[in-house]
């Protein structure tokens, strides 16, 4: 492909070059975590779809987040491992293209689907009589669909945006992976536009969620205060703590790479942070979802025994 003022033949991607011992290190880290990543969500996917006890909104919204943080880490988690132990750090254009336009996407689901999960919550512990009504199978399909397609959309604007700026020949990316933030920060032309917009587009999809999950559980506190019984507290305590625990960590990051000025982040401080929201938040999902949930625990032992013994699930 012939190098041109609005973009590369393909990139240098640096990651964590300048530091080859830190790199050694970090790459059987990626990769462990990688692999217990795939296991663990896909366990989480296949106990939740088997065993008819979980055939809940809750873990019909768990089983989408799941396959999301299978996409989203698989997304990144591959090409990076590849990267950090070649001697040629390059990344095609295309390849650079098809990952900004995939994270983004998938990373922008995620946080709708958080706060979907967070009103499911309100729901079960706020109108448990009415659970089951307001939270129907249609309306469970519709609130994952638009999810994914919120994250589409935002996908293919901000991306598309994105990759109009000129680049004029620079190539080098020093981050773990192809981010908007990162080649808004490449371009060569005024970037205001750009910043402003990205700006407007992480205040949607990271202060507004937030914002409602925060009111979310403002009212499921206040529910559970009023319950008199100390195992009634405890068990709607249970039901939300997870998803809370999971809410925490997941923005927590995300919000410190994306609300900052393109131009004061440091270059490293960013790298670790979008090392942990797509690769380490996406393990813990399923390690907080199994250690702290005694249906998904009870669930994944029945279907341990169940294979030990030849015995079939049935949907």
């Amino acid at each position: 492909m012939k190098q041109n003022n609005s973009s590369p033949g393909d990139f240098i991607l640096l990651g964590f070059s300048d530091k080859p011992q830190l790199e050694i290190v970090l790459f059987v880290v990626i990769l462990i975590f990688y692999i217990l990543n795939l296991v663990g969500n896909t366990i989480i996917i296949l106990v939740s779809c088997l065993d008819p006890k979980l055939h809940t909104p809750m873990y019909f919204f768990l089983t989408n987040l799941s396959f999301l943080d299978l996409c989203f880490t698989t997304s990144v988690a591959p090409q990076l491992l590849v990267t950090m132990r070649s001697k040629d750090k390059t990344m095609s254009y295309s390849g650079c293209i098809a990952q900004l336009y995939v994270a983004m996407g998938l990373g922008s689901t995620e946080c709708i689907l958080l706060t979907v999960m967070a009103y499911d919550r309100y729901a079960a512990v706020c109108r448990p009589l009415h659970y089951a009504v307001i939270m129907h199978p249609r309306l469970c399909l519709s609130l994952a669909a638009t999810a994914w397609l919120s994250g589409l959309a935002t996908s293919l604007i901000q991306c598309s945006l994105t990759i109009q700026l000129p680049l004029c020949g620079h190539n080098k990316l020093d981050h773990i992976f192809c981010e908007v933030p990162v080649l808004i920060k490449l371009a060569c032309v005024d970037t205001t536009f750009n910043e402003a917009q990205l700006f407007v587009a992480s205040v949607v999809f990271l202060v507004v969620p937030v914002s409602l999950i925060l009111i979310s559980y403002g009212y499921i506190t206040q529910a559970i205060l009023r319950i008199k019984s100390a195992s009634g507290r405890r068990k709607a305590f249970g039901t939300c703590s997870s998803h809370l625990v999971v809410v925490i960590i997941f923005y927590g990051t995300i919000i410190f790479m994306y609300l900052q000025p393109v131009k004061n982040r440091s270059k490293d401080q960013g790298k670790f942070v979008s090392l942990f929201y797509t690769i380490v938040t996406p393990l813990l999902n399923p390690l907080i979802y199994t250690l702290r949930n005694k249906d998904v625990k009870g669930a994944l032992r029945k279907l341990i025994l169940g294979k030990a013994r030849g015995h079939k699930f049935c949907l």
